[in-house]
Parts: structure tokens; sequence; C-alpha cells
């Protein structure tokens, strides 16, 4: 089975645009997603998909420096652009990152795809109270086909996952329930205030490009010796993404008057 990590990444973020390319510990944010996806050792390959849109030539251009496969697709129907990318690389399995996770864990990455194959799953992800900024998925691409067809709503077609996670009658959906208690740290990069928190974080972890990563657990250690650290971003909203395309929703399905 084909497994390949497709990082979705766009330069038009409306809180931090630019935030995918900006520098973090000397390198691009993208860089690290990049570099801790190669140290995982379930995956087949590694692409990026961004749009079409011109504003995001500097990923295609940023990719082609690192010998990163680069497919690009809709800027606004992730969905679509997913399902386009998948086809195009032959996946059988699609491991969805974002490009705003520059802390992704490989070895939680690893788990997670060793528990989607475990068994004959249509969608298995972190499930649980986990940190912001661990997110991983897996959906088998013949899911992604499916829902590509039949989704509709703005939230199911901007955010890739919904239509298959929240149908279980339709879909073979599981998880791994590895954290509790933590879905208060937010190691992802929406804000100014995360990006600092972030530079915090890897001027005291980062080994540089080529040594191994630091995991979550590392992170966790750090946190608890400063803090502090937390104060910096722990009040900003989770998956206020999400929650703004939930509102649309409302605003898709409401009869005319």
């Amino acid at each position: 089975m084909n497994t390949v990590a497709i990082i979705q990444a766009r330069m038009s973020s409306t809180r931090l645009p630019g935030k995918v390319l900006m520098p973090l510990a000397g390198r691009p944010v993208l860089a690290h997603v990049v570099e801790r996806l190669r140290h995982c050792r379930t995956l087949d390959g590694i692409a990026v998909a961004t749009s079409t849109d011109a504003s995001d030539d500097p990923i295609e251009r940023w990719c082609a420096q690192a010998g990163v496969r680069c497919v690009r697709g809709s800027l606004h129907d992730v969905l679509d652009r997913y399902h386009q990318a998948a086809t195009t690389l032959g996946a059988d399995a699609v491991v969805r990152i974002t490009a705003d996770c520059p802390a992704i864990d490989p070895a939680l990455v690893d788990e997670v795809v060793r528990g989607f194959h475990a068994d004959d799953h249509d969608f298995y992800g972190l499930a649980g109270e986990f940190p912001d900024g661990l997110d991983c998925t897996v959906f088998a691409a013949r899911a992604l086909a499916r829902a590509w067809r039949e989704a509709t709503l703005p939230s199911q077609r901007e955010h890739v996952g919904p239509y298959i996670e929240h149908q279980p009658q339709l879909f073979r959906n599981g998880g791994l329930h590895k954290f509790r208690g933590l879905a208060h740290h937010r190691w992802t990069l929406d804000e100014p205030r995360d990006h600092l928190f972030l530079q915090q974080v890897f001027e005291r972890l980062d080994r540089g490009p080529d040594a191994p990563p630091f995991g979550a657990g590392e992170v966790l250690a750090l946190l608890a010796r400063e803090p502090q650290l937390m104060q910096l971003n722990t009040d900003i909203v989770r998956n206020a993404g999400y929650l703004k395309s939930l509102a649309e929703d409302a605003q898709a399905v409401r009869p005319a008057a």
C-alpha cells in the first residue's frame, strides 16, 4: 500500500500571511515539517499540496529548491486539492499534515499510520486531548474519493476530514488516544504570538536539520521546567478556522426568505 504524507500549505493565511515560509531556527517553517516527516519509517513518499493561486508560487519554488514534490490545486476547496493530489501521486493512504505544525512528532505520525494499517480503516487520527500542533490523520484514498464526490458544506470542503470523520455509519473510523489533559497546549502557528512561542521552543530544543528532531516528550519536559512560555499563546482559540467554516455552513443551509 502506497502511503504518502501530503502537507497542505498556502501563503494567504488570514491571521498570519506567509506563515509557512516564515523563518524558524534558521529555516522556513515548511522545511521543519518536511525534515521531521523524513524521519518517519511508515511513509512511502512526502509531497506538498498548495494552490494554483499566484500567491503560492513561492511555495512551489521552495519545494523545487528543497527537492520536495509539489502538487497544486484549488485554493479554497482543500478536499478537492487532496483528492487530486492523492490521484496524481498514486496514493492508497494519505497522511494529512498541515504546514503550520513545525513541531510535528515523526514518532507519533508513525504510531498513527500503524494504527490505520492495523485494520481496514477509512480514517484514523490522533485523538483525545493532545497539544494543538501534533495533528495527524490518515485517510484511505477511496474514502477521500467518496467525500470528494458527496461533500457539499464549506467545512467539509475546506477541512478535508469532517465528512468522513463525522459519519461512522459510512466509514470505518478510529483514533489513537495518546494524551490526556493536554488540549490547552498550543504548538501550532496561526498568529504572531504562536511564532514567538515556537521560536522559544526551537531555540532550546532544535538540533539542526541533520540531527534527529526533538519529540513531544521533550517539549512537555521543557514546558514543565519553564511554564511561563505557555503564557505567550495559550489563550488563543483552538481551531478558529474550522469554527469559522461551521458558521459558513449555517449560512449555506439557511432557507431563502
